[in-house]
């Protein structure tokens, strides 16, 4: 089975495949292995159980810090709520917080001691049906065929697009994200905070080695020109986006190390996951944000697995991973868009938002959130 993309969805689906016996190859358009590239994410107590049916849920919280609690907070500086971060309150699967480098190369090397090949520096350029099988075309001439190809490669996927030239394609969601490492101003350890500032949110977590991990989510209606600015630039820049709000301004103004701008962007539902021998999974098929795009893919690598290994054809299988996903990510999409709309509201509708939040913290988030939470994929066949 061969796997296009080798970022987290490509490496947790090889890593799902071989521990169901498949022969797997792993083919990243990228000549470099991993590296930092990126900044950090978030995986949830959803996405840390399919870590463990996977087998490397340790390798993945030692290559990371644990963040037990969330703290949201009004542009003003108000403490709107506080909740346990990723989990439900008394599960002791805490959220783990990572750069997303370094979960890559984790979940790569267990790819690789499980017996997966990977090859980088080949860009799918097409994908054809071959008999029982499918034939994958790259950028640099070769081919490969294999009875199943899997479309992890991300938002912009080109399998996608050979499975459905017709698929629905990205579009700018309104913010673009700047992220960075500031030094020496204070933050609680182990507590991710998200203030809905003026200008769209602001996140931090302190890291435990005194530094603080943040990212700007900046609200901007018209999609910006983002190349022209340099890295010492941006400071400036964000300092006087989020100058009202004193902790943001602060952390901005400390800040060490940069990491480039991203624009964000969604994705209408895809209609067709598979078809043939060819399979999406993770943001080729569903990028859903809201701090769980990791998580899902992960949950969609241990579902093709047990879908495949547990049909009596492959076809069969494909479709039942469709039909286990489909429903759970179409709920997540609609949360992840209202998460949102909350960064990019105007000012009336955020005063209304900062007398809402704190009822719905307090009386209603571990009910409303215990769907996503505490799923459990259950594991491998012939893995507990």
């Amino acid at each position: 089975m061969d796997v296009i993309g080798g970022g987290v969805a490509g490496a947790a689906t090889a890593i799902a495949l071989r521990g169901i016996g498949a022969e797997v190859t792993v083919h990243e358009a990228h000549a470099d292995p991993a590296g930092q590239v990126g900044s950090f994410l978030s995986l949830a107590a959803n996405g840390l159980r399919g870590l463990r049916a996977l087998g490397c849920l340790e390798q993945v919280q030692e290559a990371g810090f644990a963040v037990p609690d969330q703290r949201m907070w009004a542009a003003s500086g108000r403490l709107l709520g506080e909740v346990p971060r990723g989990r439900q309150a008394g599960d002791p699967l805490l959220s783990t917080t990572l750069m997303r480098g370094r979960l890559v190369e984790t979940l790569r090397e267990h790819a690789r001691r499980r017996g997966a090949r990977i090859v980088t520096g080949r860009r799918l350029t097409g994908a054809v049906p071959d008999g029982d099988g499918v034939v994958a075309r790259f950028a640099d001439g070769s081919t490969a065929r294999a009875d199943l190809l899997v479309g992890a490669d991300g938002l912009w996927s080109a399998t996608r697009t050979a499975l459905d030239p017709l698929a629905p394609s990205p579009a700018y969601a309104g913010l673009y994200s700047v992220s960075g490492i500031a030094e020496g101003v204070a933050a609680r350890p182990g507590t991710f905070n998200m203030v809905f500032a003026r200008n769209g949110a602001f996140l931090h977590i302190g890291a435990p080695d005194g530094t603080v991990w943040w990212s700007a989510q900046v609200a901007e209606a018209r999609r910006p020109e983002l190349e022209g600015v340099s890295d010492e630039q941006w400071p400036a820049r964000l300092a006087a986006l989020y100058q009202a709000e004193p902790q943001p301004s602060a952390i901005i103004q400390a800040t060490t190390v940069l990491h480039r701008p991203t624009l964000m962007h969604t994705l209408a539902e895809v209609p067709t996951w598979h078809g043939g021998r060819i399979v999406l999974v993770g943001d080729a098929a569903h990028p859903v944000g809201a701090g769980q795009g990791a998580s899902m893919a992960v949950e969609d690598a241990v579902v093709l697995a047990q879908s495949v290994a547990g049909a009596a054809t492959v076809e069969d299988g494909l479709a039942g991973y469709d039909r286990l996903r489909r429903a759970r990510v179409g709920k997540m999409a609609r949360s992840a868009a209202a998460n949102r709309d909350a960064k990019t509201t105007g000012p009336l509708r955020r005063r209304l938002n900062d007398l809402i939040m704190p009822i719905v913290f307090r009386h209603f988030y571990d009910r409303a959130t215990a769907w996503l939470y505490t799923h459990d994929l259950g594991g491998l066949p012939g893995r507990p």
